[in-house]
C-alpha cells in the first residue's frame, strides 16, 4: 500500500507488574478501510485498543495520527483528536434520552448570555442534530428522540452508540465487539451501519470474536497474538479456519503476511 496510515503504532509496550500486555506491538489503519483486530483472550487486543484510544498510556513506543506523533493521556484527548470509541458496554446512560446520550459530555449551550452565564442547554439544536445523524445512518425507526435509552432494544442502543461515534469521530471510529450481545437481525443492522459509516469515508477498527462478521465486512484482518501483531491477512485470500489457526498458534502464517 502506497497510502500512509491514518493511525499507526510502532513498538508499543505496556506492562502491568510482571505481566506484559503489549510486547513491541505494531498497528496500521489506512484511510477508508475496515480493519478487524482478532486474537485469543489474553492476546493483548484490549490493551492495544486502549493504547490507541487514550484509555491507557503505553510504557514505550509511538502512536501517530495522520503521520504526526501523538500522546493521549485520556480518552477525552483522543476524542478531541478525532478518534471515537464505542466500548462493549456502550457507555450510554440508560435513564437519559437519545439526544442527551448523543451529546454526553459535549452538550450544546444556548448562544449568548443564556448559555455562557446561565449555562442553559440548546435542546432544539441537540435534538435536531441527533435526529439528523440517526436519519443519515437509517436509524429513524426510533420515533422519539427524547425517549430514554433504556426503552430501546439492544440493536437500537448499539445504533445510538455507533451514530454518536460516527457523528463526532472526524478521523477514526473504533468498535469493540459491536455485535456481541445482539440477536441475528440486530447484528445484521449493526453490520450495515458499519458499512454505512465506512461509506461516509471514516476508517473503522473492528474488534470482534465473530469470524463470519469479520470476514464479511473487513478489508484487512490484524491478527494479534502474545501481545503483538502476528500478521495482517486479506480475508479474500484466507479462510476463517486459517485465521483461527494463526490466532491460536496452531499454524504459522506464511512469511509474506508476517507482521505486514
Amino acid at each position: 500500500m502506497t497510502k500512509e496510515p491514518i493511525l499507526s503504532a510502532r513498538g508499543l509496550i505496556k506492562r502491568y507488574g510482571k505481566v506484559t500486555a503489549l510486547d513491541n506491538a505494531d498497528f496500521d489503519l489506512y484511510p477508508g478501510e475496515i480493519l478487524a483486530v482478532i486474537g485469543d483472550n489474553g492476546a493483548g487486543k484490549s490493551s492495544l485498543i486502549k493504547a490507541i484510544s487514550g484509555a491507557v498510556t503505553p510504557d514505550e513506543g509511538e502512536i501517530r495520527l495522520e503521520g504526526k506523533p501523538v500522546q493521549f493521556r485520556s480518552p477525552i484527548e483522543a476524542r478531541k483528536a478525532g478518534i471515537e470509541t464505542v466500548y462493549q458496554n456502550l457507555a450510554l446512560s440508560p435513564a437519559l434520552s437519545i439526544a442527551d446520550n448523543m451529546f454526553l459530555g459535549r452538550e450544546l449551550r444556548k448562544p449568548g448570555l443564556a448559555g455562557s452565564l446561565f449555562r442553559k442547554l440548546d435542546r432544539p439544536a441537540m435534538e435536531k442534530f441527533a435526529r439528523d445523524k440517526l436519519s443519515e445512518l437509517g436509524l429513524m425507526t426510533i420515533q422519539n428522540i427524547n425517549q430514554a435509552v433504556e426503552t430501546l432494544s439492544g440493536g437500537q442502543r448499539q445504533g445510538v452508540a455507533v451514530a454518536r461515534a460516527a457523528a463526532f469521530g472526524s478521523k477514526v471510529v473504533i468498535l469493540d465487539e459491536p455485535t456481541a450481545a445482539l440477536g441475528v437481525k440486530e447484528s445484521r443492522r449493526v453490520l450495515e451501519l458499519i458499512l454505512d459509516v465506512r461509506a461516509r469515508g471514516l476508517p473503522i477498527v473492528l474488534i470482534s470474536h465473530n469470524m463470519p462478521h469479520v470476514f464479511e465486512v473487513a478489508d484487512r484482518i490484524h491478527v494479534h497474538r502474545l501481545g503483538k501483531r502476528l500478521c495482517v491477512i486479506n480475508p479474500k485470500d484466507y479462510t476463517m479456519s486459517d485465521a483461527v489457526a494463526f490466532m491460536t498458534g496452531a499454524k504459522e502464517p506464511p512469511q509474506d503476511v508476517l507482521a505486514a
